[in-house]
């Protein structure tokens, strides 16, 4: 603990060049006198501390002495000091370990380095969250964290995606955990179950535990590269249901606002003809249904009989 004190006494004198000992006291939240002993446990370590008194004075290093990172062009500097997801970290508890590993880098660099770091970071700021993001539970996140870094085996309980309209009941399972992986804000876990590598959505995990067993991780297994084919072939088995419709413009615009798959754009006096890849049917019905006459359904045929049937039991429900 009075190891860490003592480089923090140390950064802070190379940040701030000339500091008193009340106000690295109310820092470090310790007393004043804690912070003279410490100073002269600098002193006999060969820290050239010097200390002034009066109006002005205070703690100060010897000009010129000071711990430099050196090769680093403007570019380099700047990206090893652009913010971080600020949520991810805190989710990982790195968020703090994260802003002191920047307060030591920036202690380190030469006061024209240092400036073009603060440059970057009043100038930048990386927000990882949607506009409608769920909340979503990341209680387990911890223990699967501990599970990674000791390499050990986990159990807990997983209830799948609600693919079907049965709620699905949770199942037990005994994974050796490969990897966390931040979709978004989204947290995954990669984890290898019989032989068979999978990915788990770390918000359906329940009553998470770490077991003794340890993980025997595959030498050639590389996370980036697993979770770049797992995306691709996701993407590619996603179902795709095509739709072609004539709309006015106020739906072109909205339709592009909202990012919808256009495959197909094409101008027809006055009106667009667009076709949309939707995932299911039952997406592209209550697209139509959306914008009411604005909209023509043009094909599949199935989809026009089912808007057809739709818009007539709405009439039907306001007539009663």
């Amino acid at each position: 603990m009075r190891a860490d004190r003592l480089l923090s006494i140390l950064l802070l004198l190379q940040i701030h060049r000339r500091i008193t000992a009340r106000e690295l006291a109310e820092r470090l939240e310790v007393s004043e006198r804690t912070i003279l002993r410490d100073m002269d446990a600098l002193s006999s370590t060969g820290v050239p501390v010097v200390a002034e008194r009066g109006a002005g004075g205070g703690w100060s290093l010897v000009d010129g002495y000071q711990v430099k990172l050196t090769g680093l062009n403007a570019a380099e500097i700047q990206s090893l000091f652009m913010p971080r997801p600020s949520q991810l970290l805190a989710d990982l508890g790195l968020h703090q370990p994260s802003e002191a590993a920047l307060v030591k880098l920036a202690a380190a660099l030469p006061p024209t380095a240092r400036q073009q770091a603060e440059f970057a970071r009043r100038r930048i700021l990386i927000d990882s969250r949607g506009w409608r993001d769920p909340a979503e539970s990341i209680a387990s996140l911890p223990i699967l964290l501990d599970a990674l870094w000791r390499e050990r085996k986990l159990k807990f309980l997983y209830t799948k995606g609600f693919e079907t309209e049965q709620p699905c009941e949770p199942t037990a399972r005994i994974a050796s955990p490969l990897g966390l992986v931040a979709k978004g804000n989204i947290w995954y876990l990669v984890a290898q179950v019989q032989a068979e590598t999978r990915t788990y959505r770390v918000s359906r995990i329940r009553e998470a535990a770490v077991l003794d067993e340890p993980v025997l991780r595959p030498a050639d297994f590389d996370l980036a590269a697993y979770w770049n084919r797992s995306a691709t072939l996701f993407r590619e088995q996603l179902p795709r249901y095509y739709a072609t419709f004539l709309v006015e413009s106020g739906v072109m615009k909205w339709a592009r606002y909202r990012g919808w798959r256009l495959e197909e754009e094409t101008p027809m006096d006055g009106r667009v003809r667009i076709r949309i890849r939707f995932d299911i049917e039952e997406e592209a019905l209550q697209f139509a249904l959306s914008f009411g006459s604005h909209l023509e359904v043009l094909e599949p045929a199935e989809l026009r009989s089912q808007v057809m049937a739709s818009a007539e039991a709405i009439l039907r429900r306001g007539l009663q």
